[in-house]
This record gives structure tokens, C-alpha cells and sequence, in this order.
């Protein structure tokens, strides 16, 4: 008998191979365009001549308009350009024909005639068709859709096919020239959507957007309209959407009224045929900012009471209030849908309700008034259309707080699309019950690649790994969610990688084994195949970096748990002391900024501003923050220990800063001639100076770009005054002291011959100005010791290694002796050679207190009832992580479902404490809770509920869950007996389906505080 498992996965294959058989071929766009002729193939350009492309007058808009941009495309690549002509085909010879099913006579008539078979796409959403038929005496290539929106979607397939990116405009990406553009000439189809609605929002627009667009697009481009989001400025986002296979939006919100900073915005969407929005704070149609425009609110004593009665164009008290000014309110809201019916503009409608600004309701959370607010907007949609509102589509948003509505049992109208959020950071809230009757109105998902509000702002750079990204999108997938996508891009520009990657994968999901081919195939698009694997690796590695922390959280340490949580803004996060993790990840991100320049030099001079913009600049202004931070925090750190070398580091952190202001400049006047004036102007590094911005500032960005040295540096760096003499300090690995000041004796970090890191260090520095010399030397011939001696103008490190073939086996306390300017500080070394007999030597090896390992080097994956763990590349802080799939698969009993197996010698018996390092997930599952079970050798396993344990709500985005989501894991702690030392197996059992494995910690008394845990351990 086949499993439900099988099954499901034949269907799915069956379905796939349907759609394939129906539609056309499935070959990628670069494989369909050739630059040479012969059988099978057909010339756009060719011979120096551009074959003419016909469209149909009585088309949609958006259909006659892709028409001209795919004729500009084709001379942007070859030189060329087409004839555009309308309404009539050449009675011979060869041409392009674009049109729409059932709006385009020309195409019409060629499926009447049974030229044209429509099989496969007729009636469907958005779905294309490129063939190649025969007249009596022309050759025509047809460029059709079922709906105007999937002929704009097929034109543009051949615009990315030979080779214009959907980011030319926003990004100046050249095509690269060819003389001749011929396409093959079988049939081809993009399929169907996946999703429905797919699309963007564009928020938290200053000051990057809101300074350029003013500028670009303001009065002199459009006289009337200086805030500059007018119809100019949007006809280059609903361009780019439709390029990307996108069809809704949400416009600015923040100072911005779409319908009213521009007239014809509204109209311009029709032309286009995008689908209009509003967020999800924003009902009816009606962004809140033209009720904060016209509202004069009422004025009141300081008892709350109203004294003078404010007024609106509708005639209520001004407050946004359903409560308290219903009737005003929903006199707005009838002005909104009135509007969308008079312009008849496409669109879909937000319900439901958040308080002004995007926060909660001043009228509490009560059900009974949010079910009267859904009713009034019913009504309201009746009423204005005419029509049953089942037929308007509608959506309502479960953002923060309104998801607490449905969690008691609140559900819209059965039509209304639910949409469901992520907690801001990239992590789902929540997933459709699968065992419920399907929902009519579907589901859909609010997403963020940009965020304003705790624990910090990120809105500068693009720090979103798509590894995470796909985990998320795949999961929302599986689970039904497919009516409406939405993604906060932020800006927009910034953010061009997670926003394609987010649409391409909403047109058609894709397998894991896809990711890396996705990356390549976006740097191929923008920068050709010579260059695309370097930059894909650069892209991979970037995302993997960004996603340990924000680089607006480089300065904000967070300690402690729950009620107990401390926020220090002073403070580095990676630690100064403990495995070099502040020197390690300044070191990783300083590599990556230097094969990004490589890369930049080699690359032809016309793409160098592409690169810039969508590459360089975002992964060399964060390796430089990452310098910046390093010496600022090293700075404050050696100040205190009096060390000459401070003063240097103060002004290299200046000197970091200098260059981001000129990585800034360069992008605000030299890239692109000049055209992004004032885009990069997003604060970044002053986060955290409550003095200076107020009670925000441990979230808020600053209220004013970084301008003058030093001030805007947060926390300032310290300059301190040494002696003229020479003066001795010795600092050592692994400890915040220095001596002679300290009373304490300096030891260092145990040695081990399993430890992954070969040696540790001793540091003399100088704290006065004269320089001196200085010895550093140990007594047995097997520590080696690099340099020995040195003279010391502001700071010499010594290296210091065990030759394990000569080291004596068991525990051997060796002396170390400095000496200089007058000094001696006796260090000491513990080296620990334990006597392991050699069936020991079983996967990871105990050193220095502790085992690490990354989740993918497990020694077992065992799988249950066709459930497995999988490896999903870049998606933990320092490696890979682990998941188990199918998403969708049911939760386990623990220690029956499939699971990793760990093997490892541990050396110290007695109680340790394993520490898990999770992505930060909520509880998605209508089962409560979020769980795994782990275990050592056979012993019961003890069930972690990872919810219950972090006490985090992802929904208020309480402190527990700002501490998970600034530093991007979720830390549980288990304690279990060792009897024995020895060889051990630790088992990580599945129990619920969405845990995301990062890492295991075993702490058996040595582990060390740090950011990202201790480096992996040695493995035999």
C-alpha cells in the first residue's frame, strides 16, 4: 500500500509534468535567446535589422506600453531599434506580435483560425504564451497571455532573456551588446503564478527615499508635486514590479498620501496594471496620512476632557477612533471605496483596524469592537460598489497585536484574506490549521526586509540571507499560504536581492537544492556569466555574515533573561577576550571586502556602478563598520588598561569613519554621474545615545545623519595620557585583566591537543611613550613561544604553542616569564596532555571545558516514517543549520521521530550543560508550544518546549523576544549527568517540525561567554 507520504509526492510530480506538458518548455530565460540563427529559431534582431513588433490599440494599457519597453529593450542590447507598429500585422516576413487573450483582435483571430492554440492558459491568472505561428506568408512571433498582466509578464521574459535586468533603472545595470537576438522558437510558457497577489511595500522611506525622490522627482520633473512620490516616481517602481513578475503594491506611508501627492498615481497604476494596496494599518483604501492631513483634532483640558470639538471634511471630532467617531470614520472609509470605483483602479482592500501611526488601538483589544469595525467595512463595500463584498477582495493583516484577535477566536468574513506576519525580523507568527476546512479567502503573508521599532531599526543595508528567507517562504508554501505575498522592501533600492528572491519565489517555489543556483543566476542577470559564480560566492558569504547581527546592533551587548534583561549600548556584543571573536569576525568580514574590490577590478568599466550599488558598496561599508566598531571597542577596552597603543586605535576608528562618509559620497555624487543624490544618507552607527536623541534612541535611528568627527561616534572613543618613560603591562588570552595592576595570577586558557584554536597569547604593551625591550620565556623546550623577545614601542604579541609529540602526558603548570622597562610578570601555562587510549578518539573531542559542533556534522541523520533532517546551507550564525522535512509532517513523540546523532569523547564526568543554538522561530502549529527532545547515550529524552523556556511573545515583541531577534538565535539550556568519561552519543530528536538546528554546545565546566558560542571542535 503507497504512504500518504508517496502519494502526495507522486501528485505533485504529476501535476508538475501536467503543467509542463500543457504549457510549454521549462528552460531558463538564457538558454532561449541565442545570438545565432538557424532552424528553430527566431530573429528579433538580425543582419542589422530589427524585426518589427505589432500591438494591438484596443489592448490594456499596460499591454501597448510593455509593447514600446521591449522595444527599447531590444535597442539597448543590439543598437537597434524595432518598428512599433499598431493594429497591423505585415502581410509577409517576420514579426513580433503582443496582445491579450480576448482584448487584442490581432491574437483573437489567430486562435479562431486555429493558428494559435490557447490550450493551457486560457482562464487562467496571469499566465503567458510565447509561440512561434504561420500565416499565409509572415512568421510571426506571439507574445501572448491569458490576461493583460501575463502578456506583459511574457514580454518581459524576453526583455530578461536577451539580457536587460529588471534592474537597468534602479541600479544602472548595462545590458551586455549583441549584434544578433534570435529566440527559440518552441513554445513557452511562465506558468501560472503560485501566488496570487505578489508584491511590495514601500516603507520607512526616510531619509534615503524621501531625500532622493523629492530631488529626482520633485518640481522640476513635476511641477505640483515636490515630495517627488508622484506618478513619475511610481511608473519606475510599477515598472520594475512587473519585471520581477510582481502585480500588487502598497505604497509610502510615512509623511505620504499616494491618492493626493499625486493625482494621477491612482491612474497611473490602472495604465501599468498594477494591483493597489494599502498596508496593513491603512483600511479602505485610504492611507492614514490623508486623515492626519485634513483631521484637526479636538482640544482638551488635562483631565482628557474636550473643551473645543475638532472638525474633518466629514464632519467628526478628528480622532481616529472607531469607538468614540464612527460615523466620521466610516465616512472616510465610504470616501475611499468611492474613489477606487469612481477611478475603477484595481485593487485590494485592507480591513480591520490599528490605532494612528501603526500602533495598537486607543480603544483596547476588545473582539466585540473589531467585529463591529469588520461589519461597518462590509457594509461599507455594499454599499459604494453595488456589488456583494464577497466579490471585492479583501484582506486583513495579523500584524503584532491583531494577531491577539485571532488567537481568541476572531475570523473576518469567510472572503477575506487572512494575512499572516512575521515577527518584523524574517520569522513567521503564525500558519494556516491544515486540519480545518480550507478558508475561501485564503491565506497570505506579510513579510520584512526592512523594520522601524524594537529592539533596533535595520533599514540601512540588505542583511536578510535568503537561506533563512526560503525556509520561511517554503514553509508559508507547504502550509496553503498563497493568496497574497507581501514584503517590506524598505526603500527599495538597497534591498534588490531579497525582493526578487521573495517574487521569484512566490511565482514558482523552488527545491532547496535550487538556492545556489538562484544566486548565481541573479549575478549572471546583472553582471554576465564571465563574473557570476565570484559574485554569487560574495553574495552567499555576505548573507551569512549579515545574518549573525544587524549592523545597527554592533553596538548593543544584551544580557541576562526574561524580566532580568540588561540593554548595554556602550558595549560590543562579540566578545574582546573569549576565542578572539571580536579579531575572528572583523577578520572574516575584512576578507570578503577585499575579494568584493578583486572582483570590482576586474569587472569591465561599464558595470562598475552596478556593482557598486548592488555588491560593493553594502558589503565594503559593513566590513568597514565591523573595522570601525573593532577599533572603537579595543579603543575603550585598552584605555582602561592604559595602553599606548589606545590613542591609535582612537584614531583608526576615525578614520573608519571617515571612509564611511566617503563610501556614502561616492555613492550620493559619483556613482551613476550623480544620480543617486542623497539616497545614502541612512544613519547607522549613533543608535543608542539616549543623551543626545531621546528615550527612542536605544531603537529610533538618530534624528540627523552622522556629519562631524568625532561626535557622532556612540559610544565616544577615549584618548588617554601616557608617561614619557617606558611602562610594562602584560595582558593575557582569555582574561580582561592586565598586570602588575592585578593581583590575581595570570593564567592562561588551557592547552589541549584537541583544542581547534593552536595557540594562545600574551601581550606586552607599553603605557608610556619611551619604547623598551622586553623577554618572554618558558623553561621546557616543547612551548614554543613566537616572538621571544622584541622591543616594545606600543605592543608586541607573543604566540604561544605546545609540540605535543614532546609535552609530558597528564596536567603540567608551566611558567611563563616576561620582562622589560623594569618588570617581570610570571604567566602561567596549563597544559593538559591527558593520556586518551585511542577507541577514544570517537567524533568531537572535549578541550578547553567544552564540545562544539555545528548542527550539519552530525555522525547520524536517521530518518522516521519518511521524515529527515536536512542540511540548509547559510541559514546559522556560523555554519549551516538542520531541519526536518517535510515541513508539513506531523509532531513526534519524543525519542520515536527521526533524529541527529552526535558522537564525542568527553574527558570531564559529572553534570554538563548542552546548549542549543536555534533560529529564532514562534509556535506557527495550532499545537501550542515549540519543541525538541534531546538525549545522551540511552537515556529518556528530556522535551524542551523552546516557547515555554524563553517565555518569548512574539506577537507583543516582548524583551525576551528583542533579545532573541537582535542576536538572531534562540539559546536553551538542557543538564544531564555524565557517568563516565569517555565515548558518548548525544541524540537532537525531532518533536515539532519547524526547529531550526544551528549548533550544540556542550559545556562540561570551561565554556566561556560569547556571542557565537566557542569554535567547533576537533572531529576524528
Amino acid at each position: 500500500m503507497i504512504s500518504p507520504l508517496a502519494r502526495r509526492n507522486f501528485l505533485q510530480l504529476l501535476a508538475a509534468l501536467t503543467a509542463v506538458g500543457a504549457t510549454g518548455t521549462t528552460a531558463t530565460a538564457a538558454e532561449r535567446v541565442s545570438s545565432q540563427g538557424g532552424s528553430g529559431r527566431f530573429p528579433l534582431v538580425s543582419k542589422g535589422k530589427a524585426t518589427t513588433i505589432v500591438v494591438s490599440a484596443s489592448d490594456h494599457p499596460g499591454v501597448v506600453r510593455v509593447a514600446g519597453d521591449l522595444q527599447a529593450d531590444i535597442e539597448r542590447v543590439t543598437g537597434i531599434k524595432p518598428a512599433l507598429v499598431l493594429d497591423t500585422v505585415p502581410a509577409q516576413g517576420e514579426v513580433v506580435l503582443i496582445g491579450s487573450l480576448g482584448r487584442s483582435p490581432l491574437v483573437d483571430d489567430l486562435v479562431a483560425s486555429g493558428k494559435l492554440d490557447v490550450t493551457g492558459i486560457a482562464g487562467k491568472w496571469e499566465t503567458s504564451l510565447t509561440q512561434v505561428v504561420r500565416t499565409q506568408k509572415a512568421r510571426v512571433l506571439v507574445i501572448t497571455g491569458s490576461d493583460p498582466r501575463g502578456t506583459i509578464f511574457g514580454a518581459y521574459d524576453i526583455s530578461r532573456s536577451i539580457g536587460v535586468s529588471p534592474w537597468y533603472w534602479w541600479d544602472d545595470v548595462p545590458p551586455e551588446h549583441r549584434d544578433e537576438l534570435h529566440v527559440e522558437a518552441d513554445r513557452h510558457s511562465l506558468g501560472t503564478p503560485f501566488v496570487k497577489y505578489r508584491g511590495i511595500f514601500i516603507n520607512d522611506e526616510n531619509p534615503a527615499l524621501g531625500t532622493w525622490a523629492p530631488w529626482y522627482f520633485g518640481s522640476g520633473h513635476a511641477p505640483g508635486f515636490p515630495n517627488g512620490f508622484n506618478h513619475r516616481f511610481w511608473e519606475k517602481i510599477f515598472e520594475t514590479v512587473l519585471r520581477l513578475k510582481g502585480n500588487y503594491v502598497w505604497p509610502a506611508v510615512w509623511g505620504r498620501a499616494f491618492a493626493e501627492d499625486d493625482p494621477l498615481n491612482h491612474a497611473t497604476a490602472k495604465r501599468y496594471g498594477i494591483v493597489m494596496g494599502t498596508s496593513h494599518e491603512a483600511p479602505m483604501m485610504r492611507g492614514i496620512e490623508e486623515w492626519n492631513r485634513h483631521a484637526v483634532p479636538a482640544e482638551r483640558d488635562a483631565a482628557g476632557n474636550i473643551v473645543k470639538p475638532g472638525h474633518d471634511p466629514y464632519g467628526g471630532t478628528g480622532e481616529w477612533s472607531f469607538r468614540r467617531n464612527a460615523e466620521a470614520i466610516t465616512a472616510y472609509w465610504t470616501d475611499g471605496i468611492k474613489r477606487m470605483v469612481d477611478e475603477d483602479f484595481e485593487g485590494v482592500v485592507t480591513v480591520g483596524m490599528r490605532g494612528n501611526g501603526d500602533t495598537r488601538l486607543p480603544d483596547g483589544d476588545s473582539i466585540e469592537l473589531m467585529r463591529s469595525i469588520l461589519a461597518a467595512e462590509q457594509d461599507v463595500l455594499a454599499r459604494v460598489t453595488g456589488r456583494d463584498p464577497a466579490s471585492v477582495p479583501q484582506v486583513w493583516t495579523l500584524y503584532k497585536e491583531v494577531m491577539r484577535y485571532w488567537e481568541k477566536g476572531l475570523r473576518p468574513p469567510d472572503h477575506v484574506t487572512v494575512v499572516f506576519p512575521d515577527d518584523n525580523w524574517g520569522n513567521l507568527c503564525k500558519l494556516p490549521d491544515r486540519s480545518l476546512p480550507p478558508h475561501a479567502g485564503g491565506y497570505g503573508l506579510y513579510y520584512h526586509f526592512d523594520y522601524v521599532g524594537a529592539g533596533r531599526n535595520y533599514k540601512w543595508v540588505d542583511t536578510c540571507p535568503i537561506a533563512n528567507v526560503w525556509e520561511q517562504l517554503h514553509q508559508a508554501a507547504e502550509y496553503g499560504v498563497s493568496r497574497l505575498w507581501v514584503a517590506n522592501v524598505g526603500d527599495f533600492k538597497g534591498n534588490e536581492l531579497p525582493a526578487q528572491f521573495f517574487l521569484d519565489y512566490a511565482w514558482k517555489p523552488f527545491p532547496l537544492e535550487h538556492l545556489s543556483t538562484w544566486e548565481r543566476e541573479h549575478a549572471e542577470q546583472n553582471f554576465g556569466r564571465r563574473n557570476a559564480s565570484a559574485i554569487a560566492g560574495v553574495l552567499n558569504t555576505y548573507g551569512r555574515l549579515q545574518s549573525r547581527r544587524k549592523p545597527e546592533l554592533l553596538n548593543r551587548k544584551i544580557t541576562g533573561e526574561g524580566t532580568s534583561i540588561v540593554y548595554d549600548d556602550k558595549a560590543t556584543p562579540f566578545s574582546l577576550v573569549h576565542y578572539r571573536e571580536l579579531d575572528r569576525v572583523t577578520q572574516e568580514w575584512r576578507k570578503l571586502g577585499e575579494r568584493a574590490e578583486q572582483i570590482a577590478a576586474r569587472l569591465p568599466a561599464a558595470y562598475r556602478d552596478a556593482f557598486f550599488e548592488l555588491v560593493l558598496y553594502q558589503v565594503k561599508a559593513t566590513a568597514n563598520l565591523y573595522e570601525l566598531r573593532h577599533a572603537e571597542f579595543t579603543n575603550i577596552f585598552y584605555a582602561g588598561q592604559g595602553r599606548a597603543l589606545a590613542n591609535d586605535l582612537a584614531a583608526t576608528t576615525e578614520a573608519r569613519f571617515a571612509d564611511d562618509l566617503a563610501l556614502a559620497e561616492r555613492f550620493n555624487t559619483v556613482v551613476a554621474g550623480g544620480k543617486w543624490r542623497g539616497f545614502q544618507t541612512q544613519p547607522h552607527i549613533g543608535y543608542g545615545d539616549v543623551e543626545r536623541y531621546g528615550p527612542n534612541a536605544p531603537w529610533q535611528q538618530p534624528e540627523k545623519d552622522h556629519v562631524a568627527l568625532p561626535d557622532e561616534i556612540f559610544p565616544p572613543v577615549r584618548r588617554i595620557t601616557v608617561a614619557d618613560v617606558a611602562e610594562m603591562g602584560v595582558a593575557i588570552d582569555g582574561s580582561e585583566l592586565w598586570w602588575p595592576s592585578s593581583s590575581d595570577t595570570p593564567v592562561l586558557p588551557e592547552f589541549s591537543p584537541f583544542q581547534s584554536q593552536p595557540a594562545q597569547f600574551v601581550d606586552v604593551f607599553n603605557r608610556g611613550r619611551a619604547p623598551f625591550d622586553c623577554t618572554i620565556r618558558a623553561d621546557v623546550p616543547w612551548l614554543r613561544l613566537r616572538p621571544g623577545s622584541g622591543r616594545v614601542e606600543k605592543q608586541l604579541r607573543a604566540e604561544i604553542e605546545v609540540d605535543w609529540s614532546r609535552a609530558p602526558k597528564g596536567t603540567t603548570r608551566v611558567p611563563i616569564v616576561v620582562s622589560g622597562a623594569g618588570r617581570t610578570v610570571t604567566v602561567e601555562a596549563v597544559v593538559r596532555n591527558p593520556d586518551v587510549p585511542r577507541g577514544w578518539r570517537q567524533g568531537f573531542m572535549e578541550a578547553n571545558g567544552y564540545v562544539s559542533m555545528e548542527a550539519e556534522h552530525h555522525s547520524a541523520n536517521v530518518e522516521v516514517g519518511g521524515v529527515k533532517w536536512r542540511r540548509i546551507d547559510g541559514i546559522g550564525r556560523t555554519g549551516a543549520g538542520m531541519k526536518p522535512f517535510p515541513v508539513t509532517a506531523a509532531s513526534q513523540e519524543p525519542g520515536r521521530g527521526p533524529r541527529l546523532e552526535y558522537r564525542m569523547t568527553l574527558l570531564t564526568p559529572g553534570e554538563v550543560t548542552v546548549w542549543a543554538h536555534l533560529s529564532p522561530r514562534a509556535g506557527v502549529l495550532p499545537t501550542p508550544g515549540l519543541r525538541y527532545a534531546i538525549s545522551f547515550d540511552d537515556s529518556a529524552p528530556q522535551v524542551v518546549d523552546v516557547i515555554k523556556a524563553t517565555g518569548a511573545d512574539h506577537t507583543g515583541m516582548n524583551r525576551q523576544w528583542e533579545r532573541i531577534t537582535s542576536d538572531n538565535v534562540n539559546l536553551t539550556a538542557t543538564r544531564h549527568v555524565i557517568a563516565a568519561p569517555g565515548p558518548h552519543v548525544l541524540r537532537f530528536w525531532m518533536v515539532d517540525p519547524t526547529v531550526v538546528l544551528q549548533k550544540l554546545v556542550v559545556d562540561t565546566g570551561g565554556l566561556r561567554p560569547s556571542y557565537l558560542g566557542p569554535p567547533e571542535s576537533k572531529r576524528f
